[in-house]
């Protein structure tokens, strides 16, 4: 059976693609521990739609926020997590996007004032201090993604209340001093994450 909404403390995820911009080494999905978070198996047999989604978050006000995060990138599916994002905050629920920071390259236009209103916070993966890093580690599918994830967190706090850049402490060759002062240059707070811990 899909897990679409998993609950993470006073938290409810929302896993609505298994797709991605990214194929991160440190990604569970590509090592031994697979699609599991919190013992939630987040392997998808379908993408689901807008109502399937709505249906399975009961009532937002139950929770801290609603977190767009599963083994996919949530942005890969931009009209459907706007449509869930504006029924939830109509329901008097706060929203949160766990992404990559690529939405704006793929879908080749700046999508942050479409979120506007609609979305409490950002969390965005740097992963990395410049692109041969980043490369390295996260894999990127289309050129320019360093350039762009950075151009993004850039032009966030314009639009959503609260943006975080992130980074994993333990990564080779990641200098999370660094990632922390590319957070800073773009007005952004910082959160440092740890190596193997999901959730």
């Amino acid at each position: 059976m899909t897990q679409i909404a998993y609950p993470i403390r006073n938290s409810l995820y929302l896993n609505i693609t298994d797709r991605c911009t990214l194929e991160c080494r440190f990604c569970p999905k590509h090592t031994a521990q697979g699609p599991v978070v919190h013992d939630y198996d987040l392997s998808l047999d379908h993408r689901p739609e807008v109502d399937e989604i709505i249906a399975s978050i009961g009532n937002p006000g139950d929770y801290d926020e609603i977190v767009f995060c599963g083994f996919g990138e949530p942005t890969l599916r931009f009209k459907v997590l706007i449509e869930v994002a504006r029924w939830i905050k109509e329901h008097g629920g706060k929203v949160r996007i766990n992404t990559d920071g690529l939405a704006n390259l793929v879908n080749k236009r700046n999508v942050l004032p479409e979120m506007q209103g609609l979305v409490d916070s950002l969390s965005v993966s740097l992963n990395a201090q410049n692109p041969e890093v980043y490369a390295r580690h996260c894999q990127p599918a289309l050129p320019g993604s360093w350039e762009a994830m950075l151009d993004f967190l850039a032009q966030a706090p314009s639009y959503i209340p609260k943006v975080t850049a992130t980074a994993i402490d333990g990564l080779e060759a990641v200098d999370i001093q660094a990632c922390e002062a590319l957070a800073a240059e773009r007005g952004v707070e910082f959160r440092r994450r740890q190596l193997d811990k999901v959730g």
